[in-house]
């Protein structure tokens, strides 16, 4: 498959054949006519990877693999005391960019610019899914690689790619031409599995919307507790 072809949803199957319930990352975009990449990762390993547009072709991709967790890349949630994403009055910030910036991670605020156009389509497309049935949590892939100490997409794809490599995952992860959508899919997802096995780093108000992201690489290293919240 060439870097330019991606693999169509009609491609993916219920199961796949494998073991257990597979998890789909998606690296939302702010608008339809922008590319969504997506990752249904099974096993934590095995890596189907591609993009998509409307909502409607997440929601069929979602029907038709039946994953055990979506995770996506976009605020799913608004910070308490702000009623709606042009309330001027409300608060900017959530209890989880709070802990972003105690950790000196870079994110945009959800009230900045184009993130409120992604703020009210994630939060529109995880209730439709939700509604489905679906588990949905909020990931962040940027935070993630710092915390996992892998490369950004700004760095380069190439060594985003090669550090996501090293975690073990495979499949179309070894595909040329991936882009930066599809990258940062693959990170959520892989995340996501790591927080359905007890792995996890939590942030944020339960109340108000949390985020999940990974156990930092250098807590691993010193065999810390594989899942905490930060007081």
């Amino acid at each position: 498959m060439s870097g330019s072809q991606r693999a169509p949803l009609r491609g993916i199957e219920r199961t796949g054949g494998r073991t257990g319930r597979p998890v789909l990352g998606l690296d939302l975009a702010g608008v339809p006519h922008r590319s969504t990449g997506w990752c249904v990762l099974y096993d934590g390993r095995d890596a189907r990877i591609g993009v998509a547009h409307s909502d409607e072709e997440i929601e069929a991709l979602a029907a038709r693999v039946h994953p055990a967790l979506v995770i996506i890349d976009a605020p799913l949630s608004l910070p308490l005391g702000r009623r709606t994403i042009e309330d001027r009055s409300g608060p900017h910030l959530r209890a989880c960019d709070r802990e972003l910036l105690r950790r000196r991670i870079r994110f945009f605020p959800l009230t900045l610019g184009p993130m409120r156009t992604l703020t009210v389509r994630g939060m529109r497309l995880a209730d439709r899914l939700r509604r489905t049935g679906a588990d949905v949590v909020e990931g962040y892939p940027g935070a993630s690689q710092d915390l996992l100490g892998i490369p950004r997409k700004g760095v380069g794809l190439v060594p985003l790619a090669r550090g996501l490599r090293r975690l073990g995952i495979r499949g179309d992860l070894d595909r040329d031409g991936l882009t930066h959508d599809e990258l940062d899919a693959v990170t959520i997802a892989w995340v996501g599995r790591e927080h359905l096995r007890g792995r996890s780093l939590v942030i944020g108000d339960v109340r108000e919307g949390e985020m999940v992201l990974p156990v930092p690489a250098e807590s691993v290293r010193r065999k810390a507790p594989t899942r905490r919240r930060p007081r």
